[in-house]
C-alpha cells in the first residue's frame, strides 16, 4: 500500500473519492460538497503524501480559466451595476485585514517579516508573499506557512456557514432572481388580431412603424383567406387578420393600435415555423437586420432563445453563438436558411480545444507581466490573476476572427470540476505537510493571529454588506472570496448555487484585492 500511495495519480484519485464521500454528508442541511476534498488532502499531506505542484497548478489554471469564461459575458453589466459597492467592500476588507495585522504586531511584538507573512498567508496570496519577502526578508515565509492553512480552511467554512448564520435561503434567493430576470426578459407570446381600426386601413406596415411603436413583430397576415408574409410595403385592410409575436405588453399595445384579439386559426399554408441554431461563426456579433432575411428568403424571425431566455427580435440585435431562432418562412426557404445559420447541434455540444489552449497561454504570459508604479512598488497579476483577466476579456469579446472564445455549458462544467479537484488536492497536501510541525515550532500565538486576520475582515465586510450596502448574499459570497483572494473559497461558493453571481463578483473584485494587498503589505513593512 505504501508503494501505491507513492504514485501521485493513485493518491490524487483516492483523495478525490474520499473527499466526495465526506462532502456528501449533511449535518443539519449543511455539507462541504466538493470542498471536502481539501480536508482529506490536508490529512494525506500530514501523512507525507504530496500531490506534485505541476498537477496543482494545472488544476488551478483549468478552474480559473473556465470560471473566467463563464463570468466574462456578465462581467461588464455586473461592474456597472454593482462595481462601486463591490470595490468599496473589497478595499475595506483588505484595509481591515492590514489593520488587524498591524494592531496584533504592535501589541504582541511581532517583527515586520512575520507580520507581513501572516497577512499574505491569511489571505492565501502568493503575490502577497512575494511582495512581503521583497519588502522584508525570507522569514516572511514562516508567517505565511503558519497562517495559510487556516486561510484556506477558514474562508471555506465561513462562506459555507454564512447563509445559515444570516438565515438566508439560497434557493429562495435564486427563485427571486429568476422572477426579476423574467421581468427584464419577459416571455414572448403570439396572438391573432383582427384589424378594425379605420385609421390604419390601406396603410403600409412601414408607415405605421409597428415595431418602433409597439415592439411587436407581425409574421403572418391573412388577407381574403390567403396567408402572406408581411413586407415593408404590405398594406393592411379592414377584416385582415395578423399573427404577431412579442411580450404581453407589446402585443396588447399592437391590439390597441390595430383592433381586437381573435381566437382564430390560420389556414394551412406554404409557410412553416422552424427552430434554427446559430453555429455559423461568421454571423456571430452581426446584427439581425444585416441579414435581410425577409428580402432574401421571405423569412421573419419571431423569437430568439439565448441561454434559456426568450428575446424579442429587432434589426439591431447582435447575434451570439448557439442562439436558437424561431423562423417563419416558405418551406422551400428553410433549407438555405438553416445552411446560412449553421444549425449544427454537434457544434454546440462539442469542445474546440484551440481557444482553450490559446487563452491559457495568453493568461500565463499576462501573469508574467510586471507593472512598475513609482519607486519600489511593482505589481504583477501572477498566474491566477493573469489567467482570470485574460479569460474574462476573451469571453466578453466573444469572437476574434474565426476564433470563438466560448465553451458549451457541459464542457465548461466538466473542465471546471476536473481542475477544481486537482487544485484542492494539491493545495491541501501541500498545506497539510507542515501544519502540525509549524504549529508546534512557532506556537499557538502566531496561528491565532493568522486566524484573526482571516476571520475579522470577513465579519466586518459581511456586516457592512448586509446593513449598509444591502447586498445580495450571492454577491457577498463572491466578494468575500475574491477579496480574500481565495480560489478554494470560490469553489465552495460554486457548489452552493446554480447561478454564476458569486463567480462574477469574485472576478470583479479579485484584481482590486491583489493590488490593494500588495500596497498594504508594503505599507506595514515600512511602518513596523
Amino acid at each position: 500500500m505504501a508503494e501505491l500511495f507513492q504514485n501521485s495519480y493513485f493518491s490524487l484519485f483516492v483523495i478525490v473519492a474520499l473527499g466526495y464521500m465526506l462532502g456528501s454528508i449533511k449535518i443539519k442541511g449543511v455539507s462541504l460538497d466538493v470542498s471536502a476534498v481539501i480536508f482529506i488532502a490536508l490529512l494525506f499531506g500530514h501523512w507525507g503524501i504530496i500531490i506534485p505542484k505541476d498537477i496543482q497548478n494545472f488544476g488551478m489554471i483549468l478552474f480559473i480559466f473556465t470560471i473566467g469564461i463563464q463570468a466574462g459575458p456578465g462581467f461588464i453589466d455586473s461592474f456597472k451595476s454593482k462595481g462601486r459597492d463591490l470595490a468599496i467592500l473589497t478595499i475595506i476588507l483588505i484595509l481591515s485585514a492590514g489593520a488587524v495585522c498591524w494592531i496584533c504586531a504592535k501589541c504582541i511584538g511581532i517583527d515586520d517579516a512575520s507580520a507581513t507573512g501572516l497577512l499574505a498567508g491569511a489571505l492565501t496570496s502568493t503575490p502577497g508573499l512575494a511582495s512581503a519577502i521583497e519588502a522584508t526578508n525570507e522569514l516572511s515565509s514562516i508567517g505565511y506557512g503558519i497562517a495559510y492553512p487556516f486561510g484556506v480552511i477558514g474562508v471555506i467554512l465561513f462562506v459555507k456557514l454564512l447563509p445559515r448564520l444570516m438565515r438566508s435561503d439560497i434557493s429562495a434567493i435564486e427563485k427571486n432572481l429568476d422572477s426579476k430576470n423574467a421581468e427584464l426578459h419577459p416571455t414572448i407570446t403570439s396572438r391573432v388580431i383582427c384589424i378594425n381600426n379605420e385609421n390604419i386601413f390601406g396603410k403600409s406596415i412601414e408607415s405605421l412603424r409597428i415595431r418602433t411603436m409597439t415592439g411587436a413583430t407581425i409574421f403572418k397576415i391573412l388577407h381574403e383567406n390567403e396567408v402572406v408574409l408581411p413586407q415593408a410595403d404590405t398594406k393592411l385592410h379592414k377584416g385582415d387578420y395578423i399573427l404577431a409575436s412579442g411580450t404581453t405588453e407589446s402585443i396588447e399595445q399592437l391590439a390597441m393600435l390595430m383592433g381586437r384579439f381573435e381566437n382564430k386559426e390560420f389556414p394551412a399554408d406554404e409557410f412553416q415555423i422552424e427552430h434554427v441554431l446559430l453555429t455559423n461563426t461568421k454571423l456571430v456579433n452581426e446584427t439581425l437586420g444585416k441579414l435581410n432575411l425577409l428580402s432574401r428568403f421571405g423569412a421573419t424571425v419571431t423569437v430568439i432563445r439565448r441561454s434559456g431566455i426568450e428575446i424579442a427580435p429587432s434589426p439591431d440585435l447582435k447575434m451570439k453563438f448557439a442562439d436558437k431562432l424561431s423562423i417563419t418562412a416558405p418551406k422551400e426557404s428553410m433549407k438555405p436558411i438553416a445552411q446560412l445559420f449553421g444549425n449544427n447541434s454537434k457544434a454546440v455540444s462539442s469542445t474546440d480545444f484551440f481557444p482553450i489552449a490559446a487563452g491559457i497561454v495568453l493568461g500565463v504570459l499576462c501573469g508574467k507581466l510586471t507593472i512598475n508604479i513609482g519607486d519600489g512598488f511593482a505589481f504583477s497579476p501572477g498566474l491566477t490573476g493573469g489567467v482570470l483577466l485574460v479569460a474574462i476579456t476573451l469571453s466578453a469579446i466573444g469572437k476574434t476572427g474565426p476564433i470563438m472564445w466560448t465553451m458549451s455549458g457541459n464542457s465548461n462544467t466538466l473542465l471546471r470540476q476536473l481542475g477544481l479537484i486537482m487544485f484542492l488536492a494539491g493545495v491541501g497536501t501541500s498545506a497539510g505537510q507542515h501544519i502540525v510541525s509549524t504549529f508546534q515550532e512557532h506556537g499557538a500565538t502566531l496561528f491565532i493571529v493568522g486566524g484573526a486576520i482571516t476571520l475579522i475582515p470577513m465579519i466586518i465586510a459581511t456586516l457592512l454588506a448586509h446593513y449598509v450596502f444591502k447586498m445580495n448574499i450571492l454577491y457577498l459570497l463572491g466578494a468575500l472570496t475574491g477579496g480574500m483572494t481565495s480560489t478554494p473559497g470560490l469553489a465552495a461558493c460554486d457548489s452552493m448555487t446554480k447561478t454564476n453571481i458569486p463567480t462574477v463578483a469574485y472576478a470583479t473584485v479579485y484584481p482590486i484585492a491583489l493590488v490593494m494587498l500588495i500596497v498594504v503589505i508594503q505599507l506595514i513593512a515600512a511602518i513596523l
